[in-house]
């Protein structure tokens, strides 16, 4: 088992590249995300209870629910983990010290690979699969809802709604581009059962894809994304996204980011870890709405 969920929580930054990234994604979703860290700060956040004995019953009946293994709590945690620590593999110690200063992209320059399109679309399509994984998990639904997953997109708010924005600004906007649906699509036509099971994301989650093999779980990889194709261009157009507005907002502290975006988007796969952040935060407080409901 993972850490306990008060833990987690409580380890959340209240200050770092994470943070000062989503902050600067505001923009998109106005008012939506608010750094809620700590276990007990987050119940308070989210019941608007402050008496210290409910608040601890609230706690330890979340805390109850998260270690239930007949529970899918666990399960997206480590989910949201895992998709962003691959991502992060080169760490962050470097830029620990660094929050509050301007980034000199080109000091990175060194240890950092850009992904070709092709490896960067498959990245956004698995972590969509993650998110509607996740969101089965924590609904307690089939992990092949895909019909449930959509539908619910259109109701997600607060922190799940800012990871979902920042998905699409800083793993697909920024890398691909605004036709990034049509490279995804046709990275994911093109491809066979061998060339997925070499990519680092998607080995350390086959074992929780739906499918019975390689390319069965290749063809729920591309039928969860189309399904979500609509979503994600209507969320890009009514905002009038572009990689300008993205890097006009980001590019405040990471220095060169305007002419070196396959550079941009390598950098904060290995500064930030927006899913498990948000993801943390999402699960902390549905256990607590659940919680709170049932005492």
């Amino acid at each position: 088992m993972s850490k306990p969920i008060y833990e987690l929580v409580d380890e959340l930054p209240e200050h770092n590249m994470t943070v000062r990234v989503l902050n600067a994604l505001d923009f998109v979703v106005p008012g939506e995300w608010e750094n809620i860290v700590g276990f007990k700060e987050t119940i308070r956040h989210v019941t608007g209870e402050e008496d210290e004995d409910l608040i601890q019953q609230i706690g330890d009946r979340a805390v109850w629910l998260y270690n239930d293994k007949s529970q899918g709590y666990q399960r997206a945690m480590w989910l949201y983990q895992t998709v962003d620590n691959v991502d992060s593999a080169l760490g962050t110690a470097a830029l620990a010290n660094k929050v509050g200063e301007k980034i000199k992209l080109f000091g990175f320059l060194n240890r950092l690979t850009p992904k070709p399109d092709k490896a960067q679309s498959i990245d956004l399509a698995l972590k969509l699969v993650v998110e509607l994984l996740a969101f089965c998990q924590i609904n307690g639904i089939p992990g092949d809802s895909i019909g449930d997953f959509v539908a619910s997109l259109s109701d997600y708010s607060g922190e799940s709604l800012m990871r979902m924005s920042a998905l699409i600004c800083l793993d697909a906007l920024i890398p691909l581009g605004p036709d990034f649906v049509e490279k995804v699509q046709s990275t994911i036509e093109r491809i066979n059962a061998s060339e997925i099971q070499g990519h680092p994301v998607y080995s350390r989650l086959e074992g929780v894809i739906p499918g019975e093999d390689a390319e069965n779980k290749l063809g729920f990889i591309g039928e969860s994304f189309n399904s979500a194709t609509g979503w994600m261009q209507g969320f890009v157009e009514e905002r009038d996204l572009s990689r300008d507005r993205i890097l006009n907002n980001i590019g405040g502290f990471i220095e060169g980011a305007d002419d070196k975006l396959d550079y941009v988007a390598a950098f904060l796969d290995m500064s930030t870890n927006y899913y498990e952040h948000t993801g943390t935060q999402t699960l902390a407080k549905r256990l607590i709405d659940r919680a709170f409901a049932e005492i």
